[in-house]
């Protein structure tokens, strides 16, 4: 009696799910739950997740030796400079059926010429996310980047503003505050953005790039730069808590960035064929849209179209036009001698 109980008891311990396990290494809040349990449902498989809120965060963890990810969501640059360190794996495009959706203007870009290592996930656009009547009280318009800039501005809200957590991104932002392009490396230029942040650094909160999205949801705060889709999130996070206050997000009339996240495998993947399974599903029409809907974010899938939230889709911020788009940058990778600047000044602000 007592060795049948001792089995039953590790029986009931044990995990019920006997399947493969897909390794995947995304950004915070950026995948559709329900398009996963659909997807584990189908392989009988159970996808494990972690989780990461910057691109340098990502890439210091993948190239000191992180491995057992079979699927990896970088944005265009990271892409770049894991091809460089010969660290992705080749995509098997006959094994992808629904590559056909995929819409061309995102395609064969010049981080990966052809797609031989990434295909296109999603995009996003950088931007302010605020506080709709808090800000009207203090009688501020939003609608440059002067607003998490200029100390005549960031007076009135002290304390109540939050930057990304991340130097690329916020010299970017920095750069396109005094005219410039967000992937300029002229040292004077950088400079000048550095000197930027650190007069204006007294009047925020934080650098905080994983959760600007409940500060704002809950009211700690009433300005943040952060992701299109994220600030999506928290306007309607807010909207279904009833808050007495909207939020609401802006592109700055200075321009912006343009983040293009891309599905790879990594070569020490152990899962491989799973994982182009998943890159496949991720690609029918009706599973892509689920992104875009759940999360806020923009679509590279033409099939997608027909089935996102009308509403979504007239938000330029996260489906920008045309003349949007000729605002937009997508930040390119640099050389050593480029990061060793950046990295220093990065520290140096930090400091102050």
């Amino acid at each position: 009696m007592r060795k049948i109980l001792v089995v039953l008891m590790l029986f009931l311990a044990s995990p019920v799910f006997a399947g493969e396990e897909l390794h995947m290494f995304n950004w915070n809040d950026y995948i559709s739950e329900e398009v996963v349990a659909d997807f584990e449902k189908r392989c009988n498989c159970k996808v494990v997740q972690d989780y990461y809120s910057g691109t340098e965060e990502m890439m210091a963890k993948l190239l000191a030796g992180a491995s057992g990810y079979d699927l990896v969501i970088p944005t265009q640059n990271a892409v770049q400079a894991l091809i460089q360190q010969g660290f992705l794996e080749k995509l098997d495009k006959s094994a992808l059926t629904n590559l056909k959706n995929q819409d061309p203007g995102f395609l064969n870009r010049s981080y990966d010429p052809g797609n031989v290592y990434s295909l296109p996930y999603a995009y996003t656009t950088t931007l302010i996310g605020f506080n709709e009547q808090r800000l009207k009280e203090q009688g501020i318009e939003p609608a440059s980047w002067a607003l998490i800039f200029d100390p005549r501005i960031l007076e009135k809200i002290k304390g109540k503003v939050t930057v990304m957590d991340d130097a690329d991104e916020l010299f970017g932002a920095a750069l396109k505050y005094l005219g410039y392009s967000v992937n300029d490396v002229d040292e004077q230029h950088l400079r000048e953005a550095q000197a930027v942040i650190i007069k204006a650094k007294p009047y925020w909160a934080a650098f905080n790039s994983s959760s600007y999205i409940k500060e704002l949801t809950v009211g700690n705060i009433w300005v943040a730069h952060g992701y299109s889709s994220d600030m999506v999130q928290a306007r309607n996070d807010a909207l279904a808590a009833k808050r007495d206050f909207a939020v609401n997000f802006i592109l700055p009339r200075e321009g912006a960035v343009l983040a293009l996240d891309n599905m790879v495998i990594p070569k020490t993947a152990k899962n491989k064929k799973l994982a182009l399974q998943f890159i496949d599903f991720l690609m029918d029409g009706k599973n892509a849209a689920g992104l875009s809907n759940d999360v806020g974010a923009g679509n590279p899938n033409s099939a997608a179209l027909p089935f996102i939230n009308p509403e979504l889709k007239k938000l330029t911020a996260i489906f920008p036009d045309q003349k949007v788009l000729a605002t937009l940058e997508t930040l390119e990778a640099t050389n050593a001698k480029v990061r060793r600047l950046k990295n220093m000044l990065w520290t140096e602000l930090k400091l102050k």
